[in-house]
């Protein structure tokens, strides 16, 4: 049976050992959790191929106040931390796999094989990650050629016809040089029918390759590349409408994305101090193409198609333990650009319902009619953005106390390169004679440049207690500040230009670009009060916290008023999370473990007025209260040459309320989806049978308006299916 291989050398010691396993996250904030004055938690490879766990959408509720939904498409990466996400735009959390910070949020979600461990650390991380782990940073590390040498093969079949398939072979020719080459090649016939054509909606395929190398150059210094390719080809979208209770749209939806990612870490030993650089690039060329109002009328349609270009560079160096006093001192630097065209075609409901109708409401005695049943609002977009931050943070440890203390100054600006037109015409009638009155031509070319400037200034303090340096509990206390990035609301550009149309003809209002496009940055201060404990057996250990959180310039996915087209990130006054986090872990037998993981979050609005409601004292939408997760494995040794174990697991997940709008009109009631898997364990296999939400559950992962119709999405049903893994010497 392959054994988790997560690193378990010291973060604060560089070695010819060490090198091989560490990573930049716990370079800076400590290789070991329960030591840290920290809400975390971590997950070995055992737990992540037990309960397949593949992308950050599997690990939802796994670990305390952590909620992924799958919705949407793979576009889709929606995180909610304590009360903290965003559905578009900014991430609420840092993502950062084999030490390269993913900067684009979509693309959070792909298949990532071959997982070694998982990290999460909650609250604000911004002092020491930067820009967007307000919520909190999670790490995935990839099994490491130094540590394991063979070949892996991995055979799966499930319902819809899920299949996936996957190779990776690790070498190590030498002491100082390991290597890997691995693919994976995935698809699903899909489990949601889209009810006007007969064909299944959310059908997916993907292909995931990596290659991945490690060289000791010398006992001092450890050079690690990643380059990471994934291609993606799905349906998605199977949104429904709460009136019909169907899923029924007459336009194409599909999400098309590759993406590659390659970084490169160094790791030095300066003498009195160690160094770590992690240079990346990364690139996504993806195309969104939406049948917008998802219903079976022609309304309109949307394609967003675009190219990013990113790279990061981080440095740190941090003193040598163990010494009373320690520091970490570290640089970052981005910069990404991105080329974005965001076209809507009005088709020819839309053109009547939404143009023609509410012009001739406004002047009944001089109706017109538009030239055209189907036209284009054109926006095109380039913004290059860039920035640097330097953060320091200082430890003492005293006899039984660590005190620590950190900031960040981190600067961003931000520009945006836009270009909107639309050229089109309708004639006016004169209703008395019914005769044309007069034709109008309407050619709208509008270009400009916004430019946003961000400056942070984010602080962290904790303190710590501890009977002894080698004490079996703790507990801690912990003020820290985070931010969420500000941006552009691109999305918005369509209903700028449709507005502008509806002016020449005399009717509505015209929005200013300035300030319906920008919004700013979201901060928040987090308390906390928290504690660990490990017994001196291993077999039992407990971790809790809870906190408050007051968040400030709340940043909030909202539809404008009336009958647009597209959705605004708004900065939507204040907001407060106060909850609390327990997990813990037994092993009351060999072979057996009980483990447990619990998150309760009170997330409401102190201060928001959308100019027709007060939401004072309701619910932030979408963050559920509470996520539970419980699971029992029991291993039975075989005394057999073909079979050495037999295990089996059962495992029960759960999330909600969840409130779906401000107003908390609408929500989903707490839901628990049962699991369990079997498998058959063999010197160099394992044969897997596995259940997810075996009692078929229903609960709705998503739920949102559009032109008046209300549409949500359904959760996955239950699923069966079959795993092999040859794990090959």
């Amino acid at each position: 049976m392959l054994m988790s291989l997560s690193a378990s050398t010291s973060a604060d010691t560089i070695s010819a050992v060490s090198l091989e396993a560490i990573t930049v996250t716990a370079v800076k904030q400590g290789a070991d959790l329960a030591g840290s004055a920290i809400s975390g938690s971590q997950i070995s490879m055992g737990e992540v191929e037990r309960n397949r766990i593949q992308s950050i959408k599997n690990i939802s509720d796994v670990m305390p106040n952590i909620f992924v939904p799958d919705y949407g498409s793979h576009m889709t990466s929606t995180i909610y931390v304590r009360g903290i996400g965003t559905r578009i735009d900014q991430p609420a959390i840092g993502l950062t796999i084999d030490n390269v910070p993913i900067l684009c949020k979509e693309n959070f979600d792909f298949n990532v094989f071959d997982i070694a461990d998982a990290e999460l650390l909650r609250g604000p991380q911004s002092t020491l990650f930067g820009r967007n782990t307000m919520g909190g940073m999670m790490s995935i590390n990839t099994l490491s050629p130094m540590n394991y040498q063979g070949l892996r093969i991995l055979a799966e079949y499930g319902s819809h016809n899920s299949i996936k398939a996957g190779a990776s072979y690790y070498f190590k020719p030498s002491r100082s040089f390991g290597a890997m080459a691995g693919v994976q090649l995935s698809k699903t016939d899909g489990s949601f029918t889209n009810q006007f054509n007969g064909k299944k909606t959310d059908h997916e395929k993907h292909a995931s390759g990596r290659l991945k190398a490690m060289w000791r150059v010398s006992d001092r210094v450890m050079l690690s590349n990643v380059l990471m390719l994934n291609v993606s080809r799905e349906g998605g979208y199977p949104y429904e409408n709460t009136e019909t209770a169907l899923i029924a749209y007459n336009d194409t939806c599909f999400y098309r994305r590759t993406n590659l990612i390659d970084g490169i870490t160094v790791s030095a030993d300066l003498g009195r101090a160690n160094l770590w650089s992690t240079t990346s690039y990364q690139y996504i060329n993806d195309n969104m193409t939406l049948d917008q109002d998802f219903t079976t009328l022609p309304y309109f349609t949307l394609t967003q198609a675009r190219k990013e270009h990113a790279v990061t560079q981080d440095i740190v160096v941090k003193s040598k333990s163990p010494q009373r006093y320690s520091w970490l001192a570290g640089l970052f630097g981005f910069y990404r650009r991105y080329r974005m065209s965001a076209p809507v075609t009005f088709k020819d409901t839309g053109i009547s319902e939404l143009i023609e109708s509410h012009r001739n409401e406004a002047n009944p005695d001089y109706p017109i009619t538009w030239d055209e049943r189907s036209f284009l609002l054109g926006s095109d977009f380039t913004s290059p953005s860039w920035g640097v931050a330097l953060y320091h943070e200082s430890k003492l440890e005293l006899t039984h106390w660590v005190l620590s203390a950190g900031l960040r100054v981190d600067y961003e600006h931000a520009r945006l390169n836009f270009r909107s037109e639309t050229h089109t015409g309708y004639t006016t009638w004169e209703r008395a004679t019914g005769e044309a009155y007069r034709h109008s031509l309407i050619d709208i070319d509008d270009s400009g440049s916004l430019d946003k400037d961000f400056v942070q200034v984010l602080p962290c303090f904790s303190a710590m207690y501890r009977p002894g340096s080698d004490s079996r509990w703790n507990i801690y206390g912990s003020i820290r500040k985070g931010s969420k990035s500000g941006g552009f609301n691109t999305q918005m550009f369509s209903d700028v230009l449709e507005q502008r149309l509806m002016n020449k003809m005399g009717i509505g209002s015209r929005y200013k670009v300035d300030e319906i496009v920008g919004y700013k940055p979201e901060k928040a201060w987090n308390y906390e009060l928290g504690g660990h404990y490990r017994s001196l057996s291993g077999k039992f250990t407990a971790d809790a916290s809870v906190f408050y959180m007051d968040c400030r310039d709340r940043q909030l996915t909202i539809f404008p008023d009336g009958t647009t087209t597209g959705r605004v990130m708004t900065n939507a006054g204040k907001t407060r999370s106060i909850g609390a986090e327990l997990s813990a872990t037994l092993i009351p037998l060999d072979g057996m473990r009980l483990s447990a993981s619990y998150g309760y979050c009170n997330a409401k609005f102190v201060d928001y007025n959308d100019g027709k409601q007060d939401h004072k004292g309701h619910y932030v939408p979408y963050s559920p209260s509470h996520t539970l997760w419980i699971e029992a494995s029991k291993s039975f040794p075989i005394n057999s040459a073909a079979v050495r174990a037999i295990s089996i697991s059962a495992n029960l997940r759960g999330a909600g309320e969840i409130w779906w709008n401000e107003a908390n009109t609408m929500r989903q009631p707490f839901y628990a989806q049962l699991g369990a898997n079997a498998t058959i364990e063999g010197k160099h296999y394992s044969l897997e049978l596995w259940g997810q939400n075996i009692t078929g559950t229903k609960f709705n992962t998503f739920y949102f308006v559009s032109i008046g119709h209300e549409f949500l999405q359904r959760g996955r049903g239950r699923m069966l299916g079959a795993t092999l893994r040859l794990n090959l010497l």
